[in-house]
């Protein structure tokens, strides 16, 4: 008797899993060399940030109190659609920057979506300064 989980069409069945089907091939994953540049496959070249690391917001990270113009574009905006920002790098996340105004004292928190460019007067950090540690801890988007 069939126990209470089983299904009765596996009993049935002539072959397991396991069994190859007449012009089956079995499709096999590609094997990707361990330190080849994690997940995108990428070589990580001396003085630069590894691939998987050099989105914007771990270049901004890495330029933190420096004085930047930042350009934004806003589709449908009725007053502006284009607008430039320039303060201080305060922070940057994954889908934001905070500026502040050094002139103000005003801060701004703007979604990385409306970012065109970022515009330094100095030369930009782009290698991480402790060795070759992650710059975020959060998985690969």
């Amino acid at each position: 008797m069939a126990g209470f989980y089983s299904n009765p069409m596996q009993q049935q069945m002539p072959f397991g899993p396991q069994t190859q089907f007449p012009g089956y091939i079995p499709q096999q994953q590609p094997q990707v060399p361990v330190g080849t540049g994690g997940a995108k496959g990428g070589v990580n070249v001396p003085g630069m940030l590894p691939i998987e690391e050099s989105y914007i917001e771990n270049i901004l990270r890495l330029n933190k109190g420096k004085l930047v113009n930042l350009y934004a574009t806003y589709e449908h905006n009725t007053k502006w659609n284009a607008k430039v920002f320039t303060g201080i790098i305060e922070a940057a996340g994954r889908d934001h920057v905070i500026l502040s105004d050094p002139q103000t004292g005003k801060r701004f928190l703007i979604p990385m979506i409306y970012v065109d460019y970022v515009e330094f007067d100095e030369p930009i950090e782009y290698e991480y300064p402790f060795g070759n540690g992650p710059l975020v801890s959060q998985p690969p988007r």
